[in-house]
């Protein structure tokens, strides 16, 4: 039996990791260009957003849950991805481009979509007028929306770091936990802040559709830590050499599941396939964590010594072994180590041996950064700004994604707790350092870019 040039021993084989593993399909993404909604106006440009996107995406939902019934595999989410708002809005101010957002949030309401990214920017060299009213936006705009997901990319190797960009969003974030309070300071969760960011992430809340990218595109998010775990634990007391192996083949078969489902959505949907993304995404329940599988590799708790080194390797071996499954593998393809999403991450920061510094240096060898992370409500906006600039350092340096998620939680202080709900999990507040940053921060410009960008 074939199917879209699969084999149906590996049908059968993807039906029984989904039984017996809990693989999933996170995401079905599609990634939608406004490039032809651009308008003089801001009324014509939002009715002309509504337009593309419900049009295109019409169908997304529908076919997803068909996918997922004939196949056998759960898809989790359904997201749309769109042409960064900075890019087509040149015109609107901060109060147009809330109007923006608004429409964006309207229009995944009609379609039955969980997120709807591309609220972004790219400022990394420079800020245009634009630029500034996005992030000036950024505050009302989360808070008056449910489903827009935002970025905002303010370094690359290129071009190094744009510090005055940085210390606009320590402020911007520390205004959205404040706009959202009420909720935790959940609009700080629908944000994220990168460093060399892609252009064909399907992962919220940092998707969007890149200007490189065609009119749109079906990008498949995949995940599997249980689908991992259950391998290293069957693999044994093996040595290292093996036991990448183990994480090789398996990757190889996820990351088959994920294009099989892809193709089969391209397909339906009429829409071109663009890459599945191998991300190790966990959730929060108990054996779907990326903490438990590098406590599988050998650590008694995620956070101790070693565990960057656990997690080099399994990041490096689900790249290889996802990169020998498809032609077609982008994204970000690696290990996310969220805080709040990842029940032994969970488990670790309450016991106080996953702190702030430790993921930090394990950020410097897994697929984006500091990730859904809880701290006090009173942390000073400069602080964030900091935390901000060395995440994106690593990036910068290290020529990869790195990007922040940090929610200072309004009201709460370290040894509260936050609880999300659903995919985003719950977690404490943990402590952040307390000497400021205000002096670094307030120097302003730009951070240049490292030797590393010379390769022309």
């Amino acid at each position: 039996m074939k199917h879209l040039g699969f084999s149906g021993e590996e049908i059968l084989e993807t039906i029984n990791m989904v039984r017996t593993e809990k693989l999933d399909i996170r995401t079905v993404t599609v990634g939608i260009s406004l490039f032809d909604c651009v308008a003089g106006d801001g009324a014509t440009l939002c009715d002309n957003i509504y337009d593309k996107v419900t049009r295109i995406g019409r169908d997304l939902t529908r076919v997803s849950a068909e996918i997922a019934r004939e196949f056998g595999i759960p898809i989790v989410n359904n997201r749309i991805a769109v042409t960064p708002v900075s890019l087509i809005a040149g015109r609107c101010d901060a109060a147009a481009l809330t109007r923006v957002a608004e429409t964006l949030d309207r229009a995944a309401h009609a379609l039955g979509v969980d997120f709807i990214g591309g609220f972004s920017a790219h400022v990394e060299k420079g800020m245009t007028r634009i630029d500034a009213g996005l992030i000036e936006a950024l505050p009302t705009a989360l808070a008056a929306t449910k489903r827009v997901c935002a970025s905002v990319n303010v370094g690359s190797t290129r071009a190094g770091l744009n510090m005055d960009a940085i210390a606009a969003m320590g402020r911007t974030v520390k205004a959205i936990a404040a706009a959202t309070a009420a909720q935790d300071s959940i609009g700080c969760a629908k944000l994220v802040v990168f460093c060399n960011a892609v252009e064909d992430n399907p992962f919220m809340a940092g998707a969007f559709h890149g200007a490189s990218e065609a009119d749109c595109v079906v990008n498949v998010g995949v995940s599997g830590p249980g689908v991992v775990l259950r391998a290293i634990e069957e693999a044994g007391d093996v040595d290292f050499g093996a036991l990448t192996a183990v994480i090789r083949r398996t990757a190889f078969k996820i990351t088959r599941a994920g294009e099989l489902v892809g193709r089969a959505a391209s397909a339906r949907l009429g829409i071109p396939f663009g890459i599945v993304d191998l991300s190790l995404a966990p959730t929060p329940a108990e054996r779907d964590s990326v903490a438990r599988i590098l406590e599988a590799i050998g650590l008694d708790g995620v956070g101790t010594h070693g565990s960057t080194a656990a997690l080099a390797l399994l990041n490096d071996a689900v790249k290889k072994g996802g990169a020998m499954a498809s032609s077609y593998v982008g994204g970000l393809s690696g290990a996310f180590i969220p805080l709040s999403e990842d029940a032994g991450m969970i488990e670790a920061a309450a016991r106080g041996t996953i702190t702030i510094d430790k993921l930090e240096a394990m950020t410097s060898v897994c697929s984006v950064g500091l990730d859904m992370i809880a701290i006090p409500g009173d942390t000073p906006a400069e602080t964030l700004s900091a935390i901000m600039a060395d995440e994106a350092a690593i990036g910068m340096i290290n020529r990869k994604t790195t990007a922040v998620r940090v929610i200072p939680v309004a009201g709460k202080g370290v040894g509260d707790w936050v609880d999300f709900g659903g995919l985003l999990g719950r977690a404490p507040i943990i402590p952040v350092h307390t000497m400021s940053s205000r002096r670094f921060v307030a120097r302003g410009g730009r951070i240049p870019s490292p030797l590393q960008a010379l390769i022309n």
